[in-house]
C-alpha cells in the first residue's frame, strides 16, 4: 500500500509535465513566425522612430546588439514618443525581454516622465525597416 501512494504521488507531477510539453508543442505548431526572440535590456544601444500603427498606437524601432532590431508598439498613444531623444525602460522582473508585458517605456515630457505600456515587441528584418521609410 505504501508503494502505491508513492507511485500515485509521482504520477501527478509526471502527468502535468506531459501536459505542459504538449501545450508548448501546440503553441509552437500554431506560430506563424519564427521562434520567440528575446534579448537582455543591457543589449539595447539605441532607438529610432517608426510610423505609427493603423490603430493609433505609437511605434519605435529599438536597436539591440550590433544588427538586431525590434519593433515596439504601445497600447494606444504615447505623448512625445515621436519627438523624444531619450527613452527609458522599466523592466518587470529579471531576465530577458520577450514580449510587451515584460517592459514599459518611460518617455520624458514637459510635465514629467510618461509611462507607456507596450502591446507588442517583435524582431524585424532589414527589408521591413526599408519598407517603413
Amino acid at each position: 500500500m505504501f508503494n502505491r501512494q508513492i507511485l500515485a504521488a509521482l504520477a501527478v507531477p509526471l502527468a502535468l509535465a506531459g501536459c505542459a510539453t504538449a501545450e508548448r508543442d501546440a503553441i509552437a505548431d500554431n506560430s506563424d513566425s519564427e521562434p520567440r526572440s528575446c534579448f537582455f535590456l543591457s543589449q539595447v544601444n539605441g532607438f529610432n522612430d517608426a510610423p505609427d500603427s493603423e490603430n493609433g498606437s505609437n511605434q519605435i524601432i529599438v536597436n539591440v546588439s550590433v544588427n538586431k532590431k525590434y519593433l515596439f508598439e504601445t497600447f494606444g498613444s504615447c505623448p512625445d514618443l515621436d519627438w523624444t531623444q531619450t527613452i527609458g525602460f522599466d523592466q518587470r522582473g529579471p531576465g530577458q525581454i520577450c514580449q510587451g508585458m515584460d517592459v514599459d517605456l518611460i518617455v520624458p515630457t514637459s510635465i514629467g516622465p510618461q509611462r507607456c505600456p507596450l502591446r507588442m515587441i517583435r524582431k524585424i528584418s532589414k527589408a521591413e525597416i526599408d519598407a517603413m521609410k
